[in-house]
């Protein structure tokens, strides 16, 4: 069967800023692949990111470089070899979980022997302000189950202790996006632990976190920038508590798959998170979510405009896209 396959950049204007340590976004840039064969169309989008030295066009030239591979039938397990992990691969992956469910009229939950995702918990992100601002915006949704709290290496504790005050009984991820260094991580425990915060996110530079392996806290830590695919697995679970799953790191839905399921063999944590996007984007990572302690896809929730037929939150609780939206 001939494929056609289609990708371009799209732009999805924010409702409000999203801070993290790393700078504002105000904007999410995607690309978004369609693969079309029988009739049929699948579609998948890939969030590139700086962090990873990835640009829309450098991603839209890896689609293309791979294009005449997958026209010609490559499939999901042919694509680990044909492109790098990242988010070219994650829109090619996706689509054509996308394009396999709707040719074999299964959904991509049956193809992987697994429930269909349901409406589940998801962490609603503050983002950095002012401690006095951050309670404002903790106060707002403090009956969600589960807040992500974003810091950095400014007044980390007062912003931490501030979002407790303000939604005393949400469990409380604390996100740094590598921003503290060793001494930060061990002087900041005691107050993590007063405020019971359920576990700490990459609180360290991805190339500097040896010192983990030695470091025994009473919050476990979970890797993100530290791991992207099953090959960085054995440094990291010498060194992490848990790890966040994102697909636009593993390269698709197909290598997060074996990523979660290697992590769960070691006895690991496990995150389903996701860049700021679409809901073409978390359609996929709700599988994973399934598999997850925490699920954090609140990327949709940022956005002026979704795409048509996303996933809907209310009250901190995610519930899966419409029928046919993906997979």
């Amino acid at each position: 069967m001939s494929r056609t396959v289609e990708a371009r950049a799209d732009r999805f204007a924010l409702n409000r800023p999203f801070r993290i340590s790393r700078g504002v976004r105000t904007a999410a840039e995607v690309v978004t692949v369609e693969i079309s064969a029988g009739g049929h169309i699948g579609r998948g989008e890939g969030v590139p990111y700086a962090r990873y030295g990835e640009t829309v066009d450098s991603s839209l030239a890896e689609i293309e470089a791979a294009r005449s591979a997958v026209e010609a039938g490559a499939d999901r397990i042919q694509l680990l070899s044909l492109m790098r992990a990242g988010a070219a691969r994650n829109a090619v992956d996706c689509a054509l979980w996308d394009l396999e469910a709707k040719t074999a009229r299964r959904g991509v939950a049956s193809l992987i022997g697994a429930p269909a995702p349901a409406a589940l918990p998801t962490a609603l992100t503050v983002v950095i302000d002012t401690p006095e601002a951050m309670a404002e915006a903790a106060a707002a949704i403090a009956d969600a189950p589960l807040i992500k709290v974003k810091v950095e290496a400014s007044e980390p504790l007062a912003m931490i202790r501030a979002v407790r005050a303000a939604a005393p009984d949400a469990a409380l991820i604390v996100d740094p996006n590598e921003s503290w260094d060793e001494a930060l991580v061990r002087s900041a425990m005691p107050v993590l632990a007063e405020c019971r915060v359920a576990v700490l996110e990459q609180p360290c530079p991805a190339e500097q976190d040896g010192w983990l392996a030695d470091f025994t806290g009473p919050v476990p830590i979970c890797a993100d920038e530290s791991v992207h695919t099953v090959a960085d697995l054995g440094d990291v679970a010498a060194r992490y508590q848990a790890i966040n799953v994102k697909l636009d790191k593993t390269g698709g839905l197909t290598a997060a798959l074996d990523l979660a399921r290697a992590a769960r063999e070691r006895g690991l944590g496990l995150m389903s998170g996701c860049m700021v996007c679409s809901s073409l984007g978390i359609a996929p990572a709700l599988h994973i979510a399934c598999m997850a302690d925490w699920a954090d896809l609140d990327g949709p929730l940022w956005l002026a405009e979704d795409r048509p037929g996303g996933v809907r939150e209310s009250g901190g609780i995610m519930h899966p896209p419409a029928e046919g939206f993906w997979g």
